[in-house]
């Protein structure tokens, strides 16, 4: 019903909403996505920041739908909150030191075959969408998502890896748990420890816990990982076609990546110098003359096209997405 009166309050102007629709629908947000605040104060101030981002899609949605943006946002989870509190809480990738970690020289990938569409997803090298909560994990889910489908081609089996394990027992690597890490410092740890655990036996909670590694659940391993060159989104999409999916980095500060709701995101406001959310690129692709990545995130299956985005490529690096990437070997 929360798409109904979202549909009925966008289709008038602004100043026109009723009073009933609007906390109809405000009521029926907070029910879906099980929204429990503890005082009266924090309800005031989550439902104004929800009623101005109400009207930030309502203005964008009403743009994209006469050709000026190539995307539309949406009501998804994280419409309660700043954008601050999103980078804050949910953007944990600390900035890679590129003279500082384990790097592996590529063979060149210009003369192999580079499709015009790859989707990793049609090939079981995807594992399903998780949702990594308020805590700034994206790193270990990235990380992972690369390792899960080198694994999938070597045994046939996809199985999906634990960010928990990584979260917990990668400190001693430089990793920080929810507070913030490093792809290239996941995969350090994994080589380390020689091995690492399936979600299934080791599984997520949100927040920072104590290691408990055990080999019992053991189901990926790593001996190495590639950085590949810095902003080079051909050579990117080369590796996505011959090698799998790729963790990468990206600007994700905006509210218009926090809102995604579908489309190409491209938005002339996302710098590429200024990187700071892992994610997983699975293919990429062409709609309507737009070229995309497609990317897998980790805020759950009710963000963006059932959690994942489609984000420009070949517009200059848009939002860094070719800035530092890297995939793992087994």
């Amino acid at each position: 019903m929360i798409v109904f009166y979202f549909l009925v309050f966008v289709a008038v102007p602004v100043g026109c909403h009723s009073s009933f629709t609007l906390n109809q629908a405000w009521k029926e947000w907070r029910i879906k996505h099980e929204k429990v605040y503890d005082n009266k104060t924090e309800v005031s101030f989550r439902r104004a920041l929800w009623e101005k981002n109400v009207v930030r899609i309502w203005k964008h949605n009403q743009e994209a739908a006469s050709g000026k943006h190539s995307f539309t946002l949406g009501l998804n989870h994280l419409a309660d909150m700043t954008a601050d509190e999103v980078n804050h809480k949910l953007n944990g990738l600390k900035p890679e030191k590129l003279n500082t970690v384990r790097n592996v020289t590529l063979k060149s990938l210009s003369d192999l075959n580079i499709p015009q569409t790859v989707d990793w997803r049609e090939h079981g090298l995807v594992s399903s969408v998780q949702n990594q909560g308020l805590c700034g994990s994206c790193w270990a889910f990235s990380a992972l998502g690369a390792l899960e489908g080198q694994m999938s081609k070597q045994t046939g089996v996809l199985v999906q890896l634990s960010p928990q394990n990584l979260v917990d027992c990668s400190v001693m690597d430089g990793n920080h748990g929810c507070k913030g890490g490093y792809i290239s410092k996941s995969y350090s740890y994994i080589i380390r420890n020689q091995g690492i655990d399936s979600e299934q036996f080791y599984p997520y909670e949100h927040q920072n816990g104590l290691c408990r590694y055990s080999v019992k659940g053991k189901a990926g391993h790593c001996s190495n990982f590639h950085i590949l060159p810095r902003g080079d989104e051909k050579m990117l999409a080369s590796v996505v076609a011959n090698v799998g999916p790729v963790a990468v980095a990206v600007n994700a500060m905006l509210p218009s990546f926090h809102l995604y709701r579908g489309g190409v995101y491209s938005d002339p406001k996302c710098n590429p110098n200024a990187i700071n959310h892992a994610v997983l690129v699975v293919g990429y692709g062409t709609e309507k003359g737009e070229d995309y990545w497609l990317v897998k995130n980790s805020w759950g299956a009710t963000w963006g096209e059932g959690g994942f985005i489609r984000m420009a490529r070949n517009k200059k690096n848009a939002c860094g997405i070719a800035t530092f990437a890297v995939y793992p070997t087994i």
